[in-house]
């Protein structure tokens, strides 16, 4: 199992897109946790923050051993949510893993995840 915490810097004049893009994630959330399994997803979260006049987007995920990357998928949501990531996520800046310390499941969760 595979659990990240990463920060990820949205360029500069994408606010708005980034509204659209987590509603179109929150609107379409049923095709979207279809996508998840083929990537053995078992939770995908994200987060805002804006910090020192910039923004920033965290993904806090739990991902079995062997799934599909979204980036071969060939589903048209995860089509679009790469579209949105390119208009707005800046990728001059390094993303930031934050260190995992604790990890707290109970083994009857982490059974039914695996």
């Amino acid at each position: 199992m595979n659990i990240e915490l990463t920060r990820f810097k949205v360029k500069k004049g994408k606010s708005e897109r980034v509204d659209e893009w987590l509603r179109f994630l929150n609107e379409n959330m049923k095709d979207v946790l279809v996508t998840l399994e083929g990537e053995k997803m078992y939770i995908e979260t994200i987060f805002r923050e804006h910090l020192n006049g910039d923004e920033y987007l965290y993904w806090y995920s739990v991902q079995g051993v062997g799934g599909q990357e979204v980036q071969n998928s060939n589903h048209w949501i995860d089509k679009k949510h790469i579209e949105y990531w390119e208009e707005c996520i800046d990728e001059t800046f390094k993303p930031v893993d934050l260190k995992t310390e604790v990890v707290m499941i109970p083994e009857k969760i982490r059974k039914s995840m695996e």
